[in-house]
This record gives C-alpha cells, structure tokens and sequence, in this order.
C-alpha cells in the first residue's frame, strides 16, 4: 500500500481552491465542504480561491490569471498545499504544482488520505488501499522520484529496466490480489447478512456528516463513535433495536456517502454496503440544517443508484431540526419533502413518529396467524417471541394455541415445527385455516 504520511498533513497549510462551472446552481459557501475535508484530513486552512469559468483549461485546470494568482496567494499565506475541489489528469497536477511550486491533491485524492487515516477494520483496509492503488496507479511517473534509477539486482543484468516499470507491475499485481480478497470478504459479508434473513434488517444511509451514527446511539445505546466530522464512521456496525408495538430489528450504520464520491472507493466498500443492499428498509438520514441539504439528498440518492439499491423502501429522515435556522426553513424543507420525517437524534424529538412510520413500512411484510405449538417445543415459542408480536397464548395439556403477527420472512422455522398455522381474519371473526404443518396430535 502507498504510504499515508499522516503525520505529515497535519502540519501542512492548504490553500482551497475550486472551478465552478455556470450551469452549477450553488447555495451557500462553495469552499464550505472542501474546508471539512481538509480539516478532517488534518491540515490548517489558511486560504481559498474560486473560479467561474464555462470549462476547465485543457493544462492547468485553471485559466493562466487564475493560475497566477494561486500562486501568489501560496506565497502570501506561505501555504505548503493546494487542494483542488476538483478531480484533475495526472498532468494537470503535475502543470499546477511547476507553476505554484507546491504539492497539489484533488478532491479524490483528499478523500482517499481521510479513509484511509480512519479504516479500522481488516476489510475496511483493504477497500482503502484498494482505491488508493487504482487512483496511484495512472500518477505513478509523479508520485514516484526515483524514476530513472535501473534495477541491477541478480536475475535484472544487462539492459535492466526502469524502477517506475517495476513499481507499476508491483501495484498492478497488488490490485489483482485486493479484489480476489475483497471478494472472499464480499462473500463471507452476503453469507452472514443472508443468515440473518428471519430478522428484520434497517440500514442507516445518507451523506457524511448526517447525524447516522448519533441516531443509532440514540435509538439503540450502541455507544458506537459519532463525532462532528465527515467520514467519521468507515465501518459498518450493527445492533438491535426494540420498536415498541412491533418488536426487535437489526439496524445498521454505514459509510457516509458525499458529493462526487469516487467511483474506485464505492466500487471498494461494497462488502461493508452489503448490510444496505440486503436491508429490509433504509433510513436515509439528512441534515435538515445544511444550507446545501437538497443537493446531499440527491447525492445519496446517486450512491444509491450507483450501488443498485435505489429501489427500496426507504423513509427520509429531516434530522438536526433543533439546529434549523428558522421554523419557516423546515417548513420549506418539509414542502419539498412531504414524506420526511423530522427528527434531533442530539436531543431525542420526534422518536415515536419514527417508529411508528419504521414499524408500518415493515408491517407491509407481516402475516397475522394463530399458531399451534407442541408445549414441549420451546424452540419455536422462543422463535415466535423473538421474531414476531405475541398477542394472545391460549394452553391446554395438548397445544399451545399463539396468536402473533409475524413477518413473512420469519416464517421457516414455523413451516419446519408447528403442529398447524392458521390466518387469522379479523373482520370475519374466526380463523381460515391455511394448512397442518408438522405431525398431527
């Protein structure tokens, strides 16, 4: 793996720049985001600088007075970095740092820097550098300084060959050996996810920075990390959640998505997705206080698109309503957003009315039935406890009679052990019997 000299970067200062386009419809500050990225990445902003112009300069990204004037504001703050809220070519980078006379990263690049100081995780690691190689692998001829030495090694005698040949055969084999191990943990990911289909799973999704990971503590005391900065949460974490009236879920807290997140990390992290691919429900959660909150919405909505997992039940969570400007903003919000559901995980407003919503969308998949249960088996009294809502148990010497609402995907262990299951039809008054399962009595 390419080496993130961390240390490093948080000593450095950066200077922001960025080239918006005319057809860019931005609200509030442009740099804004970009400034949260270089902090997290862990270098001192000490200016920024923003471009409009139709399209980028074929060389340099920027137009030639723009150029010059990046370089004279390097000098003034006596910046040590650039950052680009851009994706630049290799040799646009390479043309702004011979022009500016510092190191130059674009928005792809910091983004790599911050997931790769906060992987944790075995898999999350591998995704990381993974990324990293595929984005290294084209800028090699930069990165590397030691380009002209020969190899002059035993077996490399004669006319030898160049040191950035062998590095990019090194790092072409290294990404051939991440995806064959970023499959097996792909797999291994799907299995477990799959193991748990008799429960029903909800998956937090939504932009960096979102509140996700405060919702889950709030919601399930999981006392997972959740600080006030982007990409906080690079793994996946799951715990159970109680919804009163209905029972016990799996939720789960995953990456934070962000505009233009590249495609190589998304392609990376699709293992530690798998627990949204496979949910049966997702919590897209927003920052209501965002100046810019429509535009993360659509980005995840993107992401999602990206991932093949756009099609879901998914309910859309306004959250930091307590940091809402104005009354008259969320208002607006909801207007746009009919069907958001506004929530402070911060401060615990609006829980009941978000599960409440969480149970109904789940409920879509319940069966209402009377089960007959041997006494002595306690496996599936336990089972229909655990996975559906009891609402009446009715014993004599022979049977165990249960009513329960029950999800559909529950059903397995109940076809393979009941003595009989019956559908219960309320506005009949008496149960229809579906079918005897199991031995008679």
């Amino acid at each position: 793996m390419l080496e993130n000299n961390h240390a490093r970067v948080e000593r450095e200062r950066s200077i922001l720049t960025r080239l918006i386009s005319p057809d860019q419809a931005i609200e509030g500050d442009p740099l804004e985001e970009l400034e949260g990225l270089a902090t997290t990445a862990g270098t001192v902003v000490v200016g920024q600088l923003v471009q409009r112009r139709s399209r980028p300069d074929q060389t340099t990204y920027f137009g030639k007075g723009k150029v010059e004037e990046l370089h004279d504001l390097v000098q003034q703050r006596d910046a040590d970095l650039v950052i680009v809220d851009n994706d630049l070519t290799p040799a646009q980078v390479r043309n702004l740092e011979k022009a500016i006379s510092v190191k130059v990263i674009d928005r792809t690049e910091l983004i790599l820097d911050i997931f790769a100081a906060g992987a944790r995780t075995y898999e999350a690691r591998l995704a990381v550098e993974l990324a990293q190689l595929e984005y290294s692998l084209p800028r090699l001829k930069r990165m590397w300084t030691h380009l002209s030495r020969q190899s002059m090694g035993v077996g490399m005698r004669g006319p030898g060959e160049k040191q950035l040949e062998v590095d990019r055969r090194l790092a072409t084999k290294r990404i051939h050996d991440l995806k064959t191990e970023l499959g097996k943990v792909e797999q291994r990911r799907r299995r477990e996810v799959q193991s748990r289909k008799d429960t029903a799973t909800v998956s937090l999704v939504g932009y960096t920075n979102a509140g996700k990971s405060t919702l889950m503590n709030a919601l399930t005391r999981a006392e997972v990390l959740a600080e006030d900065q982007l990409f906080a949460t690079l793994d996946t974490r799951t715990r159970r959640w109680h919804l009163d009236h209905w029972g016990s879920v799996l939720l789960s807290d995953t990456v934070g998505f962000i505009r233009d997140l590249p495609h190589g990390l998304v392609a990376s992290f699709k293992a530690t997705l798998e627990e949204a691919r496979q949910a049966d429900l997702l919590l897209h959660v927003a920052d209501a206080s965002n100046p810019q909150v429509c535009q993360q919405i659509s980005a995840v909505d993107a992401v999602l698109t990206e991932i093949g997992i756009e099609a879901k039940d998914t309910l859309l969570l306004l959250n930091k309503i307590d940091q809402v400007e104005s009354p008259a903003a969320l208002d607006r919000l909801l207007e746009r957003y009919p069907a958001g559901i506004p929530v402070s995980a911060a401060k615990r407003l609006h829980f009941p009315n978000l599960m409440d919503a969480v149970g109904q969308t789940l409920s879509r998949e319940f069966l209402d039935l009377e089960v007959d249960v041997d006494p002595a088996d306690g496996k599936l009294l336990a089972h229909l406890s655990a996975h559906g809502e009891v609402l009446s148990q009715i014993a004599d010497e022979h049977l165990i009679t249960v009513h329960v609402r029950i999800p559909a995907r529950a059903m397995g262990e109940v076809k393979r052990s009941a003595v009989a299951c019956r559908d219960v039809q309320p506005s009949r008054g008496t149960p229809k019997r579906l079918s005897s399962i199991g031995p008679s009595h």
